[in-house]
């Protein structure tokens, strides 16, 4: 633009020598100290419109100086209101998020104590279960047994003929006769004594008749069936209040694990929010440092262009003073009257001869000039050097040309310094926010690999604490089927050790009936027979005897070790129920401390399992929205990456060949300025010479 001006202008100078050749006819006819004089009223005419150009232009520059600062100032202010408030928008949330934190931390702890009181009250009542069905069990045998029993007394049998038909109903009855703490010991020696089918116990040679045991089983009978029917209404009452218990926890984990889900989403959102309003706190920040800055710069450069506009309206007026005191002088009529008589005059030759001179002098200047003159400067030298070429050249358009040119120059040298700075500004900030954002992703990429390498222990963890929970429950189980498989020996043992007792005091007795009468207990007559059958029942009679040769001798040694042997017997049978006793009561025992230890253990692996998986879960989250935050900040860094690109494109060249294009800029002006200089003398010698051809 400024290059097409420059030429319209070139285009003007040469197209006009008819308006040259009439101001030179009307130069020929003025007097010289007139055109003088003339020349001082231009340049004071000048002097004051640049003056009048100068106020203006200061105007304007003081209109900004107040609009602007204003403008600053309000920024500022609102910068300065706007960061407390996101600081405190930023305290606000980052309270609010640490409450919900809390709350989470405290809902989750709930939620897993009421996991845990589940699991507790579960396990506690499949053991109150469990007791309920053992003893439900037992009351119902006895019942079942006492059932059996009453009806076959009541038929006539009794004693070891009962033994013998219903053995384990017999057993049965015994532990449910030592179970009932409401039998006197009368009823239970009686009862006993009767199921033994002796007197052993009672009143002496007394055996108690069917009426009154069956009176006495059937009181038993209708108290095991009371204890039974309180057995299964306490399991009834248990199994409400533990339905009632889980459902009222499962609301209340239902009701927890609803408020983690909300207030975990809330946590996020108020983590974004605040990361956000940390960015904007960063950006006002430096918005108001910035303008901070450019008000201080303002306000010096406002102070010192008025002190500099004091100073040209100071030396503008001086400059008037003199320009107007020099007129004075020229005018005066006595003045012009010896300038008439005394100036000397110059020849037109040595006028031209000058005039070649300054033209060759400076086109010398404007070549040299144009060798280091940048490509892309808007001061094309060609011009001039095209405008002094004609025959006919007015340097005052030159002149002007020139100053055009050099006002172009520093035009253009302010906009490289005023790029060169914007360059440099904007390089190192956006390189320190590509340092910013690396240190960043590198910070998130190292809090992903810590959360992944959380989580894979976490699930390392909890595959071994459920591995572990399932093994201990196989134990339990195997330990449960065990323990019932060694109770169930345990009974059948003492049943057969019992059984084997009574045959072995029946065995005694009988052989006591023959060798020691003294210490034989007769039984009832039916039981006698009825045993006798038994025994005749399953042995064979043996062929008939020889004759005796003489009368029978009692072997009463042999009869002795016989009965010894029974009593060692009998008691091989109380040592082997009493340790068998022992044991199933030590194995019970043991079995129900691990039973505890084990639902203690496991209740402890499930509440291990449940933080666990929640803490997974949130480590999982935070994984998710770290990655959301990693690929958030490689695309804002790939942009300003991209931008430093775009930058080093467009500014690479300028900074590379700045001060080269400084020197060469600030040489062509000297150049102009020479060449004005020269132009400047040669021109006031046109002037004398035609004053000399006026005359």
């Amino acid at each position: 633009m400024v290059r097409a001006m420059s030429f319209v202008a070139l285009a003007a100078l040469l197209a006009a020598p008819s308006v040259l050749a009439a101001r030179a006819v009307e130069d020929q006819n003025a007097n010289p100290i007139r055109k003088v004089v003339t020349l001082l009223q231009t340049m004071a005419k000048k002097v004051e419109k640049e003056g009048e150009k100068e106020k203006e232009l200061y105007e304007k520059f003081m209109c900004y100086c107040k609009t602007g600062g204003g403008d600053l100032s309000t920024a500022i202010s609102d910068s300065q209101a706007q960061v407390p408030a996101i600081q405190s928008d930023i305290e606000e949330s980052s309270s609010n998020s640490a409450k919900l934190k809390l709350d989470l931390k405290r809902h989750q702890a709930d939620r897993s104590a009421a996991k845990g009181a589940m699991a507790e009250a579960t396990a506690l009542r499949e053991k109150e279960h469990a007791a309920f069905v053992g003893e439900s069990t037992e009351l119902q045998g006895y019942v079942t047994a006492m059932n059996g029993a009453i009806p076959a007394i009541e038929a006539g049998m009794a004693g070891t003929g009962l033994l013998q038909a219903q053995a384990a109903t017999v057993a049965q009855l015994r532990h449910a006769i030592g179970k009932d703490e409401s039998l006197t010991d009368y009823d239970r020696q009686s009862v006993l004594a009767f199921l033994a089918g002796s007197t052993q116990g009672t009143s002496s040679r007394y055996v108690p008749k069917g009426g009154e045991i069956v009176g006495i089983l059937k009181d038993m009978r209708e108290g095991f069936a009371k204890d039974l029917g309180g057995v299964k209404e306490t399991e009834a009452e248990a199994a409400k209040i533990f339905d009632q218990l889980m459902s009222a926890k499962k609301k209340e984990v239902s009701t927890l694990t609803s408020s983690i889900e909300k207030k975990t989403a809330r946590v996020g959102e108020l983590d974004l929010s605040i990361v956000r309003m940390k960015q904007e706190l960063t950006d006002g920040e430096a918005a108001l440092i910035e303008n901070q800055k450019f008000l201080k710069d303002l306000d010096q450069d406002c102070k010192s262009k008025s002190a500099e506009m004091d100073v040209r309206v100071k030396t503008r007026g001086e400059e008037l003073i003199a320009i107007h005191d020099t007129i004075k002088i020229l005018n005066d009529d006595d003045a012009l009257e010896m300038f008439k008589k005394t100036l000397p005059s110059a020849s037109l030759v040595q006028v031209d001869s000058k005039s070649k001179e300054a033209k060759t002098k400076v086109m010398v200047l404007l070549r040299k000039a144009a060798q280091t003159s940048p490509k892309d400067s808007g001061a094309d030298l060609r011009f001039l050097e095209l405008a002094l070429m004609g025959r006919k050249v007015d340097f005052t358009k030159v002149l002007k040309m020139i100053d055009d040119m050099v006002v172009i120059l520093k035009q253009e040298q302010v906009d490289d310094d005023a790029k060169q700075e914007y360059c440099n500004m904007q390089l190192d900030s956006t390189k320190d926010k590509a340092k910013g954002l690396t240190k960043s992703i590198q910070d998130i990429e190292v809090d992903i690999d810590e959360k992944t390498n959380t989580i894979g222990s976490l699930k390392e963890d909890l595959k071994t604490l459920n591995k572990g929970i399932a093994e201990l429950d196989r134990l339990v189980a195997d330990a449960t089927q065990q323990r019932k498989e060694e109770n169930e020996e345990f009974t059948q043992l003492i049943s057969n050790d019992m059984a084997a007792k009574e045959l072995l005091a029946f065995a005694k007795n009988r052989f006591q009936k023959f060798y020691s009468p003294k210490q034989y207990k007769a039984p009832k007559k039916e039981a006698d027979t009825e045993f006798i059958q038994i025994l005749a029942h399953k042995q064979q009679p043996a062929p008939p005897p020889p004759l005796f040769e003489k009368d029978h001798q009692k072997k009463g040694e042999e009869a002795g070790g016989v009965v010894g042997m029974i009593d060692l017997l009998v008691r091989d049978l109380d040592i082997e129920m009493t340790q068998a006793e022992t044991q199933e009561e030590m194995a019970q025992k043991a079995y129900e401390e691990l039973m505890n230890d084990s639902a203690e253990k496991r209740a402890k692996d499930v509440k291990s399992v449940q933080v666990k998986e929640s803490a997974k879960a949130d480590n999982e989250e935070l994984k998710t929205q770290a990655e959301g935050d990693l690929k958030a900040k490689k695309s804002e860094f790939m942009a300003v990456e991209t931008y430093i690109s775009q930058l080093h494109a467009e500014c690479d060249w300028l900074l590379q060949n700045f001060d080269l294009r400084k020197s060469a800029r600030a040489e062509e002006m000297d150049a102009l300025k020479q060449a004005k200089a020269v132009l400047s003398g040669a021109n006031f010698s046109l002037l004398q010479a035609k004053k000399f051809l006026q005359h």
